[in-house]
């Protein structure tokens, strides 16, 4: 008899990626998914901590098992991932029948964990060292979570993956817990990424994601070579298979020349950029410690559409920080009004411990106030999204087939034809009426209609054969 599995992420792809390692793991001791808790044998939270709306989600979904857990004693609950790295013993106060918190270093301690619980074992801590715990390499090895393990099923496309290059983060922005959460900066073995992609091309796997917490940062050195992102690039390009390569999300100090001339010259890595700029005031990205100024992004952004024309770059805003005046938020609705931003994630500020900015800032911007700021830069956002998008019009585009859209998924056609959708190389989502073999494939989608969010499509017949016509005899 099968075990079962209920597990709930929330946050970033990281974040999902680990995920799917876990149930690769996890799969390997037995145990098959439930999309329902109460099925569950063993049930994880796999969680965020960069904004505190994260934190309650995942308290909540706690708080919803506590009766039962009563009624339930034999099921197994285990919080891992970000959360479990900053509350550590905090989780067990709050949610005393949880049997075991593990860190995002120690995810392949799970399979023990839980069969220790369910042996009788008291609850237990895995958790990565702190910043000062431990020398550099210590505590290094104490967040490294380069496990292997993939599992297809997982993924919200058969033909997407997204595949870690680097964990853990140098930067020590003050609103960011990542860097205590994650670890430090480690680049994985260039052989390591360049098998695992090899794996997940003979997977299906069409389009690569590289992931890292500041990916274009990324170095690794051997002896007296080192490989850059550019290198890497270079040699993911030649994996049979792949046919597109994306990677997220950099950090605007660290976007070099020779990286924006592999995104030029390599055929497969995909024109788009996420450049988060978080603000446009200078004496709030010093207050942010960003490590740029507006002009230093600026130069940055003329580097890029002189070196690549027409990418397209997306990017981060935080509304609200501490000491955020009318004057600096008009700044930073200025910049995104001249980058003009194919898409921009917006958030209002929230207060992480632990933080410098937690330790040593105000957060003086009233929530009222953060709210109008989000909607307003939000609105502007949408603008240029859709204004982007409708320059698209009439244009033929290279589409990578994902599946039915999820509102196919939700509300099912009752005929043949289905809304399909994908994205182009510049990572634009496209929507067409086709049917599920076309799934997969790079098509070729012409625009007739766009939002903010989607371009609206049919696909374009290049070319069609006299098969495509041929009668069938009766007997054939």
């Amino acid at each position: 008899m099968s075990k079962r599995l209920y597990i709930e992420t929330v946050g970033c792809q990281m974040n999902l990626l680990d995920s799917e390692m876990v149930v690769a793991s996890l799969r390997r001791h037995g145990y098959e998914l439930t999309d329902q808790p109460q099925q569950a044998d063993t049930v994880l939270f796999n969680t965020c901590s960069v904004r505190q709306h994260a934190e309650e989600k995942t308290y909540s979904s706690l708080g919803k098992l506590k009766q039962h857990k009563q009624r339930h004693p034999q099921t197994t609950i285990g919080v891992l991932g970000c959360m479990a790295q900053k509350d550590q013993q905090l989780i067990f106060a709050r949610a005393p029948y949880v049997d075991f918190v593990v860190g995002p270093g120690q995810l392949q301690e799970i399979p023990k964990l839980i069969a220790q619980a369910k042996s009788g074992a008291n609850q237990q801590l895995a958790v990565g060292l702190g910043r000062r715990d431990g020398s550099l390499e210590e505590i290094k090895r104490s967040h490294e979570t380069f496990d292997p393990l993939r599992d297809p099923q997982m993924r919200s496309s058969p033909y997407q993956a997204y595949l870690r290059i680097q964990i853990g983060c140098d930067k020590f922005c003050t609103y960011c817990v990542v860097p205590n959460t994650r670890g430090p900066e480690q680049g994985r073995p260039p052989q390591q990424i360049e098998a695992e992609a090899r794996v997940l091309a003979d997977q299906g796997t069409k389009e690569l994601t590289l992931l890292g917490q500041t990916v274009n940062s990324y170095r690794h050195t051997a002896g007296e070579s080192t490989t850059r992102l550019s290198d890497l690039l270079g040699r993911l390009q030649e994996v049979e298979g792949i046919e597109r390569l994306k990677f997220v999300t950099n950090f605007p100090g660290d976007m070099t020349d020779d990286l924006l001339h592999a995104v030029r010259d390599l055929s497969k890595v995909s024109p788009y950029l996420h450049l988060p700029l978080q603000s446009g005031s200078n004496r709030i990205l010093q207050r942010m410690k960003r490590g740029y100024t507006l002009e230093v992004y600026d130069e940055m952004m003329t580097k890029i559409h002189d070196t690549i024309p027409g990418t397209a770059v997306s990017s981060d805003f935080i509304v609200g920080f501490c000491g955020e005046t009318e004057d600096d938020f008009q700044l930073t609705v200025d910049a995104a009004a001249k980058y003009r931003f194919k898409n921009s994630f917006i958030f209002k500020y929230s207060e992480r411990p632990g933080t410098r900015a937690a330790d040593r800032l105000v957060d003086d911007v009233p929530l009222a106030v953060k709210q109008r700021r989000n909607q307003e830069l939000l609105a502007l956002q949408n603008q240029i999204s859709e204004a982007g998008n409708q320059a698209f019009l009439g244009r033929a585009v290279k589409v990578l087939v994902e599946g039915p859209s999820k509102r196919e998924i939700r509300h099912p056609s009752s005929g043949e034809l289905v809304q399909m959708t994908g994205r182009t190389h510049c990572d634009r989502i496209v929507v067409w009426d086709g049917n599920r073999r076309q799934s997969g494939q790079l098509l070729a989608v012409t625009i007739f209609d766009a939002s903010a969010h989607t371009l609206f499509g049919q696909v374009v017949t290049e070319h069609v054969g006299p098969e495509v016509f041929a009668l069938r005899t009766p007997d054939a």
